[in-house]
């Protein structure tokens, strides 16, 4: 299996270019790929992550043990490690994967003009996705199973942390890609971990049609200022749950609970916690007794310290963070309106939840929170493309356009005008 890769003396611009035509070329053949075949593909992919099991892991562990040696947050050694379990869930995702219908070919919209034109609204492929993210190598499949799939080349870039793993997993995906007779360059890997070949690769608009960072802020940050292609990402997950006076308090416990302490390190757990100020005599200590047994460090507002003594005071930049760490901020509010205003300073567009009994409360905070996932009686921890029915998700969008929200297969779609006529012409 050939791959561009960095030799001593070669020219980083070149091997990026190169790594780029090859993805163009490839996403070209891949997007006439039949449905049946990828699908094929995908199967191969999730039986050699199985049989391949011992190998992926002994390559994880090798990448485990330069992050403890290089004093790696234990928040990102979790997200970097791979066991039995995490690797058959990556298995069966990628089934999961292959049991989704074709998003390529889907007929949108059709018109019939009066001239007799029919005209059809067809979805196709991006064409090019360049993938750059940090630490968690079950993406590397993830990202993979989703734009081949969608008839998407994907070109990856993830942290030298999981490099070990990553190469592993490549290698699998590359392979199956022969065996299924599909392009082997639907799936490269960028090889060298010099900073500057992001940037690199961030300039080729011409063969590169999406750029997807996923990681800190910092690196979503750099590829939004860099790249000359189209972005899609999300700066922040600072969640919020909001427990409403109506609410009942076993469930805004267990909600809480979950949504701050079940993977506190992803994007979609819960960072800050609002209180109506009617329940939080009865639900603030006990909420806060429940985190605390949890080893959550608990930052409030001066009223949240009335009824929880221990908890540090909160500044402004506490309500404004995410923490992906057992931190959490929490305010006593006024009512739903105070709740959403202060979701919308604070809050980063990505997840934010209701607990309530109350219908028209519930309405109003889906209406009027911005954010791409707006949750009633339910964990901030659901906004994910594997639990709302995608079967795996890229990223999780913040933007507007043109994707919003945990992203699958029909986010990696665009679509084009199809336009059937019999001889018709303009004539004004």
């Amino acid at each position: 299996m050939y791959e561009p890769k960095i030799a001593a003396g070669d020219d980083l611009g070149s091997y990026c270019q190169e790594l780029a035509r090859r993805a163009r070329a490839a996403s070209i053949r891949l997007s006439t790929a039949p449905g049946a075949l990828k699908n094929e593909w995908l199967c191969a992919v999730a039986e050699s992550l199985i049989q391949d099991g011992d190998r992926i892991i002994e390559a994880n562990n090798r990448d485990l043990s330069c992050a403890a040696e290089g004093g790696l947050p234990n928040s990102s050694i979790d997200r970097l490690r791979i066991d039995d379990g995490r690797l058959r869930a990556i298995a069966d995702g990628v089934r999961d994967v292959a049991g989704l219908p074709d998003p390529v070919g889907r007929v949108l919209d059709s018109t019939l003009r009066p001239n007799g034109l029919q005209v059809l609204k067809v979805s196709v492929p991006l064409g090019v996705i360049l993938f750059i993210y940090e630490s968690r190598p079950n993406v590397t499949v993830d990202a993979a199973a989703l734009c081949v799939k969608s008839a998407n080349a994907v070109i990856l870039r993830g942290g030298k942390e999981a490099a070990f793993t990553n190469t592993a997993l490549v290698q699998i995906l590359r392979g199956a890609l022969v065996k299924c007779g599909l392009p082997e360059d639907a799936v490269a890997r960028v090889e060298t971990t010099d900073r500057a070949a992001v940037g690199q690769l961030l300039r080729l608009d011409s063969l590169i049609d999406l750029a997807i960072p996923r990681g800190g802020e910092s690196l979503i940050r750099r590829v939004a200022d860099e790249a000359t292609m189209p972005v899609l990402k999300h700066y922040k997950g600072n969640c919020h749950v909001y427990i409403d006076r109506s609410a009942d308090l076993d469930m805004a416990e267990r909600i809480v609970v979950n949504s701050k302490c079940q993977r506190p390190s992803v994007c979609n757990a819960a960072e800050s916690l609002l209180v109506h100020c009617d329940i939080a005599a009865s639900f603030l200590p006990r909420v806060g007794q429940a985190l605390r047994q949890r080893n959550v460090e608990l930052r409030g507002c001066q009223l949240t310290q009335r009824f929880i003594p221990d908890a540090r005071p909160a500044t402004e930049a506490d309500f404004a963070e995410e923490f992906l760490d057992l931190i959490i901020s929490i305010r006593v509010v006024d009512g739903v309106e105070s709740g959403i205003e202060h979701i919308n300073k604070y809050g980063s567009k990505h997840t934010d939840a209701i607990v309530t009994n109350d219908l028209t409360a519930a309405r109003r905070f889906t209406q009027a929170v911005d954010s791409s996932a707006v949750l009633v009686n339910a964990s901030t921890r659901f906004n994910d493309g594997y639990e709302f029915g995608l079967g795996a998700e890229i990223g999780i969008s913040t933007d507007k356009f043109h994707a919003r929200g945990p992203c699958g297969l029909q986010e990696l779609t665009s679509y084009k005008y199809v336009v059937y006529g019999d001889g018709q012409v303009r004539e004004t």
